[in-house]
């Protein structure tokens, strides 16, 4: 089988896992359970104290002792046995421990993608900058699929949910035994110091200060993906609430609605390498930031009549808004690093993003919302909600022009060479 289609069905799979509860887990558990919404900012939080540890812990392994494709495949498995336990839960904190250990097992998963990518492309002597974007698109295709998928057999609010997500999760990990070889890069360690067993040599570039600060808007926008992906589909399901809108295609199937975010992404993911080369790093990442604003603003204004076109244009220019900085960043960190600590420095990216900066936006935004956007009844303020989302963003775009300092080369990106890392300003 062809290399690339290889690694798109990884990239399907993977997204796939994902994206048939993670949209949907919000009207599982406000409608069909009617646990409270502090518990939920909990609830999400759980990838990103996963991310904090697992990403790092197992780039180490994959770096040091384990082929990445299979220690990949054995965290599916384990995440498809734990997801099939999630419907036999009624207890909200036991809910939380049950998603906890399912966060454990995948988490890891999304940085070691793309390490056991990045590893076959340079076996086949592929261009990673060029030839990962146009398969990392299908991951999210995989996710669109998933949410379709949910939302037409009308499981949204439904724990089959999560076994439509282990079913994927046993494939994929089963089909990832079946890839060629990703041997650790660093395996004699007896010359080695203490830091590089323990593989924390990654760490060593956050003393780079064009580095540590890119870790730490990393952390900073991790926050404001985690908003939109816990309260999007909420948020348009709420509208049945109002009469005039309850029979709206929006409502019955929001799923479907905020797929159009995903498939907004497949378009800008392509548009990535062209973006690096003629605006750089630092300007992608910015119009990131200003795509958040737009998302969140947006979505404070639209509805499912006549404000429709806002909700529409907010999850098209959602696509932006994370691929600009996600995709971009792991093709940053890249370049950055040596060989021997590409996987655990990945994992540091996923602990930034999906980690630290998961668990900041999940819970201080389950706490707020509870506190001051929603009343006596339960009902949310939504347009308050979304509009501190926005301004959120908005200081995060404008500390980012102040703090990264950063000037662009016009030299096109290029693959970190063997024996040490690129100039920043070469990404």
């Amino acid at each position: 089988m062809n290399t690339k289609l290889r690694l798109i069905i990884l990239s399907f799979l993977q997204f796939f896992i994902w994206g048939s509860w993670l949209i949907t887990i919000g009207a599982y558990w406000f409608q069909t359970k009617q646990w409270s919404g502090t518990q939920f900012g909990a609830i999400f939080s759980t990838m990103g104290i996963a991310s904090i540890f697992m990403p790092s812990l197992m780039g180490i392994v994959a770096d040091k002792y384990v082929n990445a494709e299979k220690l990949y495949g054995i965290l599916h498995i384990l995440g498809g046995i734990t997801l099939c336990t999630i419907p036999l839960v009624d207890d909200p904190g036991t809910f939380f421990w049950v998603i906890l250990l399912n966060m454990i097992f995948y988490m890891p998963t999304l940085s070691l993608s793309i390490a056991v990518s990045f590893s076959v492309l340079k076996t086949q002597a592929l261009d990673v900058v060029k030839d990962y974007p146009p398969i990392r698109v299908w991951g999210t295709i995989g996710f669109i699929v998933a949410m379709w998928t949910v939302s037409l057999l009308g499981i949204e609010k439904s724990a089959s949910q999560f076994y439509v997500a282990a079913g994927a999760a046993f494939v994929l990990g089963l089909y990832s035994f079946t890839l060629p070889k990703c041997p650790p890069q660093s395996t004699n360690t007896s010359s080695q110091g203490l830091l590089e067993i323990l593989g924390l040599k990654s760490f060593a570039i956050l003393r780079d200060r064009k580095m540590l600060t890119f870790f730490l808007f990393a952390l900073l926008l991790g926050a404001a993906l985690q908003l939109t992906n816990a309260y999007g589909d909420t948020f348009l399901h709420d509208f049945d609430k109002t009469p005039a809108y309850r029979d709206t295609l929006t409502v019955k199937y929001p799923a479907i609605i905020m797929s159009i975010s995903q498939i907004s992404e497949t378009l800008f993911i392509l548009a990535i390498p062209f973006f690096l080369r003629r605006f750089g790093i630092k300007q992608v990442m910015l119009f990131s930031m200003i795509a958040w604003v737009l998302r969140f603003g947006l979505f404070a204004y639209g509805n499912p009549g006549e404000g429709l076109w806002m909700i529409i244009l907010s999850c098209i220019v959602y696509g932006m808004a994370f691929d600009f900085f996600n995709i971009s960043g792991s093709l940053f960190v890249e370049t950055q690093t040596q060989p021997s600590i590409r996987a655990s420095a990945q994992g540091l990216f996923m602990m930034m993003t999906n980690g630290f900066g998961a668990v900041l936006g999940s819970s201080l935004s389950g706490i707020i919302i509870q506190e001051y956007f929603t009343d006596a009844s339960g009902a949310k303020d939504w347009q308050g909600i979304w509009l501190t989302f926005a301004a959120y963003a908005l200081a995060i775009a404008v500390l980012f022009i102040i703090f990264f300092k950063h000037t662009h080369s016009t030299e096109p990106v290029e693959e970190a060479q063997p024996e040490g890392q690129l100039s920043v300003e070469q990404a």
